[in-house]
This record gives C-alpha cells, sequence and structure tokens, in this order.
C-alpha cells in the first residue's frame, strides 16, 4: 500500500511526525506499507518548517512543491497544479491530510479528482466561524474525505450530524499530544532564557498570527498595550510570526517588558510555554498543549474548533474584549486559574490507532 503524506505548514509537522514513526514501526514488522511524504512549501520559512524535520525526527520531504505565498486563490492553486503532477508521476492508493490548512484542502480536493481515497487526520472540528479561512478548509476537506480521524466524541459526532456514515469516522485522540508526549523529556531551554533573566512560572508566553488580530495597527496596538499594562511587568516572550513581524515594524510598536523574537523550533517553543505563568494565544493548537502541560492559556478569540480546551482544559476565551481580558488576569494573579483535566485519548497513542484502522480497513 503506497499512502502520499502531505505537510504544508508548521502544525502539519507536528502531527504527522508520529504517524511517519508508527508507519515506519509497521513496515520493520512487515505491513505492506510505503510512505512519500509531500511538503507543499506553504510555510517556507526554515524557522517555521524546515528546523522541525531534525527536531521530530521527520524524514526530509520527498518533494517539495515550492508554492510559497500568495493569496488565498494563488496559493490554492498552486498547490492543487503542483500536487496533480505529483500524484502522476507517483501514484498512490490513499493520500492522508492533516490539520486545516490551504494545503490540507487543495491536495484533498486533487486526489479526490484523481480517483484517490483521503484519510482526513483532525476532522470534524469546528468553530462555527465562516470568516476563518481554517473553517472554510475543514467543511470542504471534510465534504469529501473516506476516513475520517477525530481527536474528540464531539467531532465524530459533528460528523455524523452532517451525513456521514459512522463506519468511516474513527475516534482516535490527538497526534498533536503523541508529539507532545514524545518530545518533552527533550524540551531545551532557549537562549533567551538566561539573556532576559527568565525565572519559572514568572514570565508570559505570546502568540498572534490570525488576521483579525495582526492585520489592522489598531487591534494589535490595543492588545499589546494592554497586555503589558496588565502583567505585572512580568516579561512578554512575543515569538513574532513573519505575517506580524511586517506589521509590527511599520508601527515600531514597544513596551517595556514586551520581548520579540523569532519563530522558535518545538523543543524550545515548548520548553517555555510549560514553564510560563500564562500563555497569551490566538492559536487552537496551543490551547491543546497548554491544556495536557496544565498552563494557563488565555484565547484572544470569539470561538474555538477545541472547545474540549475550555470545558475542562486550562484555555478560556476573551476575544479581543478588554474587560474579559482584564479579569483574565485578575484571575491569574489571585492564583484561582482552573486545572487541567486530560481529554480522552489524548495520551500519546493516536498515530497507533489511526494506523492500525488503516491496516485493519486495507486488509494488509
Amino acid at each position: 500500500m503506497n499512502i502520499t503524506i502531505v505537510a504544508g505548514a508548521r502544525p502539519n509537522f507536528m502531527k504527522i511526525a508520529p504517524i511517519i514513526n508508527v508507519l515506519k514501526r509497521k513496515k520493520l514488522a512487515g505491513y505492506d506499507l510505503n510512505f512519500r511524504l509531500v511538503h507543499t512549501g506553504q510555510h517556507y520559512d526554515n524557522s517555521l518548517s524546515g528546523a522541525f524535520f531534525e527536531e521530530l525526527g521527520i524524514p526530509y520531504p520527498d518533494v517539495n512543491l515550492e508554492v510559497k505565498s500568495g493569496t488565498q486563490a494563488e496559493q490554492t492553486g498552486a498547490i492543487m497544479i503542483g500536487f496533480e503532477k505529483e500524484l502522476q508521476k507517483n501514484p498512490s492508493d490513499l493520500v492522508l491530510v492533516v490539520g486545516d490548512v490551504t494545503s490540507t484542502m487543495a491536495c484533498t480536493l486533487v486526489a479526490k479528482k484523481s480517483g484517490i481515497k483521503v484519510a482526513h487526520v483532525e476532522a470534524g472540528i469546528r468553530s462555527g466561524d465562516m470568516k476563518m479561512p481554517e473553517e472554510i478548509n475543514r467543511i470542504v476537506t471534510d465534504s469529501l474525505t473516506d476516513y475520517f480521524f477525530t481527536t474528540s466524541k464531539l467531532a465524530s459526532n459533528n460528523l455524523i450530524k452532517l451525513g456521514v456514515d459512522s463506519n468511516q469516522v474513527f475516534f482516535v485522540g490527538n497526534v498533536m499530544i503523541d508529539t507532545l508526549k514524545t518530545h518533552e523529556s527533550r524540551f531545551k531551554q532557549p537562549e533567551i532564557w538566561k539573556s532576559l533573566g527568565l525565572k519559572q512560572k514568572h514570565y508570559f508566553v505570546m502568540t498572534l498570527h490570525r488576521p483579525s488580530n495582526v492585520d489592522e495597527a489598531q487591534n494589535i496596538e490595543a492588545i499589546l498595550k494592554q497586555i503589558s499594562s496588565l502583567s505585572k511587568d512580568y516579561p512578554i516572550v512575543f515569538p513574532v510570526h513573519p505575517r506580524t513581524k511586517k506589521l509590527l515594524q511599520s508601527l515600531n510598536l514597544s513596551y517595556k517588558n514586551l520581548y520579540y523574537t523569532e519563530p522558535l523550533g518545538y523543543l524550545e517553543f515548548n520548553f517555555l510555554v510549560k514553564h510560563a505563568f500564562g500563555v497569551i494565544t490566538d492559536s487552537g493548537g496551543i490551547s491543546e498543549e497548554t491544556t495536557i502541560m496544565n498552563v494557563p492559556c488565555v484565547t484572544l478569540r470569539e470561538n474555538t474548533e477545541r472547545p474540549e480546551t475550555c470545558e475542562i482544559g486550562t484555555n478560556i476565551l476573551v476575544g479581543k474584549d478588554p474587560i474579559k481580558i482584564e479579569n483574565a488576569f485578575k484571575t491569574l494573579f489571585s492564583g484561582t486559574w482552573k486545572q487541567a483535566q486530560v481529554p480522552a485519548l489524548w495520551d500519546g497513542h493516536a498515530a497507533d490507532r489511526i494506523i492500525s484502522q488503516l491496516i485493519k480497513t486495507y486488509h494488509l
């Protein structure tokens, strides 16, 4: 059986790493499992993608489509053209896509039009926010997928309510947590730990990348000003996404306890998260990791496709509401932040369940 695995952006690499490790193990055990790794090049900055291959033990891609940046339409079109040529040269029995980035949707479309079945890892999650490009990617991908691997029972139920055959839906857990548990003992202190004089549980980590937060100057200026003033002079470490960096440079925003850094590798970034007093973010994936590491997480969004991180995890949603943001910081500094429970099957073995199901499905 020949499987084509697609990755295009930083979150994808964390999700494919455990899947590839299990595939290698099963092949050594005698199963007819071969894979080809396709990097679409959607994230092309080495600090956003290249370093991840070494850190997470992922083999370098068999091909990089090198689509790079562009409008949504330009990027989608470039991925589809490149991936169609890839499948023509290297026929596949199954295309496996992960997450909800543009590459996920574009490669699903190409696979289905080429008569190839698709497996979607992290299927069924929904934010209900059609202003998010990722939500559209999820809907399109799940409308075409053949095998749905979900992170929660809610995600499975979302699909079944839409009419997906329950025999095609498999609740397997969260591959992001597989990666976290595999590499947690290898987290390493970044250089800025010493240069900033950071102390455990006495600093914040912040990440922002969503257009609603970073594409308008007044939005990001208001966010940074309030968070800086509420943080009681705790250092705020802000690894800056390339999208955000351009705007910050044009605005020349500077606050005495806010420290901009280049994007960090997986091991260094999660070292900072694990030892932080709290995390401020607009990322869904980070709220999963903070839940498992029991670190308070303040999410600057009105909604989330990962409600379990709020219901039983450490995450709360504050949007851009100054009052909600202020209340979150009051709770943090009062020492009464909620403690996390571990969502079902977020146990580090999701990839094993995925590959075991594919072996069963294909009678290998």
